[in-house]
């Protein structure tokens, strides 16, 4: 297990936000992970994959980040199932699995996620979700200290949601998925359509999280955001982006605070205007 003191985390969060822990730690086994724990009792610990959706609110933090990137993210294949500890990229399953010619994984090939991540808000897109391929989870309850697993119908999944996001005492730390046999270059030509539309609406140019809000029923926050005329609004170096406007953008020296202003404001209007409450996908740390 590696560490490190004064741990900058700006290459850890999509934003690019400059950012500050006392202390980072990159687990690489269980054991790893409960000795971190056992170890620093007192001390609050912060929990982060990839950093593909969170805000970071403070440019110095006291507790200790727990970073699942680099590490703790082998990956195995039986058969049709794919087992993948939470520090794997759900870009790292979906090549695996063209690879091996199975389906299912195509529509999680740009999106910029670990698996940790992606099972505790249960990602998806297009309709797509990705529970519809979970058998299982693996977890460190810190309640007791032990390890669990649940199986799918357990986790009361909900969009954008689980029972990991509503019980953060709880660690994902590794997952099983069931897949689909297929042909290897339709599943190729799906992901690379997939790909090319992402990159034509979203800005990817730009370091952001993605959407920022959940999708309320039966609208869409982009076009409630344009009329509105926010499209381009911006505070300090955050934007609301000129391509996507349900995505905020750092256009160079966002800060947390920045970030978090536009999301405010974004809230209020809407409110105001539509009488909806927008809720966030994004995670503020």
């Amino acid at each position: 297990m590696i560490s490190f003191n004064s741990f900058d985390l700006a290459k850890f969060n999509s934003y690019r936000l400059d950012a500050r822990c006392a202390k980072a730690f990159f687990p690489e086994t269980e054991y790893d992970l409960l000795q971190i724990y056992q170890k620093n009792p007192v001390i609050k610990k912060i929990v982060i994959g990839n950093g593909n959706n969170i805000i970071l609110s403070r440019e110095w933090y006291d507790e200790y980040f727990i970073i699942f990137n680099g590490t703790f993210n082998k990956v195995e294949i039986n058969g049709n199932e794919i087992m993948a500890e939470a520090g794997a990229t759900m870009l790292q399953l979906s090549e695996i699995a063209l690879q091996n010619s199975l389906s299912g994984f195509e529509i999680f090939y740009d999106i910029p996620s670990s698996v940790g991540g992606a099972v505790v808000m249960n990602a998806g897109a297009s309709g797509e979700e990705i529970k519809d391929l979970l058998i299982k989870v693996r977890y460190l309850d810190l309640e007791d200290m032990k390890f669990k697993e649940l199986v799918r119908n357990d986790i009361k999944f909900e969009y954008r949601n689980s029972y990991f996001q509503k019980n953060p005492d709880k660690i994902v730390l590794k997952a099983w998925f069931k897949l689909t046999p297929g042909d290897r270059e339709r599943i190729k030509d799906k992901m690379e359509a997939i790909k090319t539309t992402r990159w034509a609406k979203q800005p990817r140019e730009y370091p952001n999280c993605g959407s920022v809000f959940k999708r309320p029923r039966g609208r869409f926050v982009g076009p409630m955001i344009d009329e509105l005329g926010l499209r381009g609004f911006t505070i300090g170096g955050a934007q609301i982006s000129e391509k996507h406007s349900g995505f905020i953008i750092n256009t160079g020296g966002a800060n947390g605070s920045d970030i978090l202003a536009i999301v405010h404001e974004m809230k209020r209007r809407v409110k105001e205007h539509y009488g909806i409450l927008l809720e966030m996908e994004q995670v503020i740390i």
